[in-house]
């Protein structure tokens, strides 16, 4: 849930470099999320708050997309590829489960090197 919560805090952070772990877990609890509020919705029938929360999220998964492509020493406008049909989301998934460059990049330093806190 720290992982959820750190990406949300920083909202609108586009530069810098995520790990693959603040990736993922926030992808999970984005999902699991996601799926209560629709089994909620189908519940009141209404897909309101289902919809309310993917607005609300929408622009930190952006960043935090973005910042994993940087971890792997690529430019956030590879998330663009996810638009080829098929084979556009197969390789952005492979990308964004490459293990991140080891070295300083130009988007900042190894993130599993700094003191995470969480």
């Amino acid at each position: 849930m720290d992982w959820y919560l750190a990406v949300l805090k920083n909202y609108a952070g586009f530069g810098g470099r995520a790990r693959r772990k603040e990736y993922w877990m926030f992808a999970l609890f984005n999902f699991i999320a996601a799926v209560v509020l629709s089994m909620l919705g189908l519940a009141i029938d209404s897909q309101i708050p289902y919809y309310i929360y993917l607005v609300a999220v929408f622009i930190p998964s952006l960043a935090v997309a973005v910042r994993r492509l940087h971890d792997t020493s690529r430019t956030g406008w590879w998330l663009l590829i996810a638009l080829i049909p098929l084979v556009g989301a197969i390789i952005l998934l492979v990308f964004l489960c490459t293990e991140g460059a080891r070295e300083v990049n130009e988007y900042g330093p190894n993130p599993k090197l700094a003191p995470q806190g969480i």
